[in-house]
This record gives C-alpha cells, structure tokens and sequence, in this order.
C-alpha cells in the first residue's frame, strides 16, 4: 500500500440533489411494491410520414422527422455496450481518507471486495470504468452490465438491501447513496465494522465529472478517474454533436413516466428528477420542467391533459409490467395527449435510462435513434 491520501471531500452538492433523492425514495417503494402485469403487447414500429435532411455521418437516415407530428408508433432505445474500463487493475493507493457526502470522515483502507449499491447502477458502472470491476462480489436488480452476470444479488425484494446477503459475501467497502435502502440496513453494515461511503444521490449530466472523482478518491484512483472523466468528455461531445443533427427544426414536447404495474406507482418525472436532464440533452421540451413541476408528481388524468407531450418516455421494465403500450394508453389520461393518440411512446432500459455514467454518450444516442430515427442501423458504442 501507498501513503495515505490527503483528505479531501466528497460532499458535491448539486441544487437539484433533494429533488433527487425524493424521486428515486418514491420510485424504490413503488418497485419493491409493484408487480408486472403479464405479457406485454408486442410494439408496433414507428413510422416517419414526412422526409428531411438526415446527416449520414452520424448513423441518421436520409428521412428525418420535419416536426415531433411526423412520427408515429412506439420505439425502443437499444442497449448500450458494457462499460469498457480505462485501465486494467490499478493498483489503489490506500488508505484514503476523505469526507463522504453525508459528511462524515471516512478512511478506505481496503478496495479488495467492492460493492457498489445505488437505484440507477451508476456506481457500479463507475467502479467498472475505473478498471475496479474484478473487485465487486455483488450486485443488485438494477445491475446490468454482463460482467457482473454471475455475482450474486444483494438486493432482496425490488431495490430493497438484504443485509445477511451482503454480510455473507464479506465486502471490505460498500458504495452506496440514499437511492437505495432501507437506511437501517446501511448502518447494520457499518455497525458491523464495514467502511460504507455515501455518495451524492442526484443524476445529472454535469454531475458525472464529480461522481466519477468522487468514487475514483474513495477507491484510491484519482488518475484512473480523471482518465475515465476525458473519456466520457470526449464521448459526451461527440454523442452532442450527432444528436443535434438529429433533433428537428420544432423541438418535440417530452415527458418521462415511471410505471410499475397497474396501480398507483405512475409518476411524472420533473424538474431535478434527472428525467428533466436527459430530455434536454435529447434537444426536446421537458413539458414538466415548462410547467413548474418538481422532483415525482402523481400521473393523473388532470396533470397528462396539462402538459399534453408529444413523445412519452418511459423504463422498458415499468413498460412492460402496465401491459405494454396497449396497457399504458388505457391508464387515465394517457390515451387523450398528443403521444397517447400517436402511440408515440419510446422506453429505454431501466439500468441505462437515469443512470448518468460512463455509459451516459451511448445512452444519449441510443435514446435519440430511437426518439427521432427509429429503425436506423446505428448501434449505440
């Protein structure tokens, strides 16, 4: 082991960090509580009805949307690549004291056995990118990437931690944020002498830079991080450039619902949900951030007439679990927006959709082919 590291800080506040962690409390009950509804309808094709420019460079068919109206039918953003570490196992130089974001004093002293737990899989993506994924021992549902196939879950119902699980899988560090809980069981870990660093719960675009480095401090890989954070600049600015190709000249209206089953978990996701970061970054409106609505609010009838969006964004799990877009269109209100009588409903990967990353350019472009050239033969990288 090296040197201890200097202590720093990992207490990154963004403004829209309560917002945040309010959203993602409210959609991990709605997990743990929802069931799916059976086999989802097979969705139909979207189709585009009026020819513009496309920009062949950039994977973008020659007949591109002239406005949101044009195109019609349900897409699906296609997975994105698993993450591809910087550099193969760095060595940490620990211990690594700093201080963690809920402002405690913290010293890493071994990153041998990793587990890294939050809602969106940001965190485990991260210790990936840093070249640290050897080291995690387990995941949880929300865990996509293939690498950690064959780890075993720590989460026991929906989000919800199983604490003898991770007790019986001997973590030296667990990663975690208020996205996931329940709180109790995170201070049962640390109660049994396992170091826990939070981290910030907010999603943004702009926050990637700070997350990375805050996890690549913890781990004792600053230099990895600040590798992976050029990597994802470089890529972030590629995936702008193609995307504003992409976007028509009248941006469309877009809202993102979070469904799980038929019941009361159906959300509107608005301003600092981080919902609002990804449809601005995909060149649309966020109707609900236009609207003042903040953090979840209650997808009802009254608030769909209201915002009235064109496109609707949705979880391809939560998708399914309403009985498809079949199913999403007979939930109130939904069928009477100008998305619900187009069926201009477009769902992306749960694990990839809020996750903000390293894989956050491939999720940008998977989720503009799908929303303004679906059908293309782009695949995200």
């Amino acid at each position: 082991m090296s040197n201890p590291s200097t202590p720093g800080s990992l207490r990154v506040r963004s403004a829209a960090g309560i917002a945040f962690a309010a959203a993602a409390v409210l959609i991990l009950s709605g997990c743990a509580a929802a069931a799916p509804a059976g086999p989802a309808s097979a969705p139909s094709t979207a189709t585009v009805s009026a020819p513009a420019t496309g920009n062949p460079d950039a994977g973008i068919p020659s007949e591109q949307p002239a406005t949101a109206a044009d195109l019609t039918g349900p897409s699906t953003a296609a997975p994105i690549a698993d993450i591809v570490p910087v550099t193969a196992a760095p060595s940490p130089a620990l211990p690594a004291t700093f201080t963690d974001f809920s402002g405690a004093q913290v010293t890493v002293r071994d990153a041998s056995r990793i587990l890294a737990l939050d809602l969106y899989s940001t965190l485990a993506q991260t210790v990936i990118g840093l070249g640290l994924g050897e080291n995690l021992v387990g995941r949880t549902t929300s865990d996509t990437d293939s690498t950690m196939n064959d780890l075993p879950t720590v989460t026991a119902s929906g989000h919800e931690l199983n604490a003898e699980a991770i007790l019986a899988l001997g973590p030296t560090v667990v990663l975690a944020d208020k996205t996931i809980g329940p709180p109790e069981t995170l201070q049962q870990l640390a109660d049994a002498g396992i170091t826990v660093v939070y981290f910030d719960p907010a999603r943004s675009v702009d926050g990637i830079d700070d997350a990375i480095s805050a996890v690549g401090t913890a781990l004792g890989v600053k230099e990895a991080a600040d590798q992976l954070n050029a990597r994802v600049a470089a890529e972030l600015a590629a995936a702008r450039r193609d995307i504003a190709a992409m976007v028509p000249a009248e941006q469309p209206g877009a809202a993102f619902l979070y469904i799980r089953g038929t019941g009361a978990v159906f959300f509107i996701l608005g301003e600092g949900s981080g919902a609002d970061g990804l449809i601005n970054e995909l060149g649309a409106r966020d109707v609900a951030s236009d609207a003042g609505l903040a953090g979840t609010r209650p997808a009802n009838a009254e608030a769909l007439a209201a915002l009235n969006p064109e496109v609707l964004l949705v979880m391809s799990a939560g998708l399914e679990s309403t009985g498809g877009v079949d199913g999403l269109l007979k939930r109130p209100g939904v069928a009477q927006t100008a998305a619900g009588q187009n069926r201009r409903i477009v769902d992306l990967p749960d694990g990839q959709a809020l996750n903000f990353g390293p894989g956050t350019p491939a999720t940008l472009l998977a989720a503009a082919h799908a929303l303004y050239a679906p059908g293309s033969t782009e695949e995200p990288q």
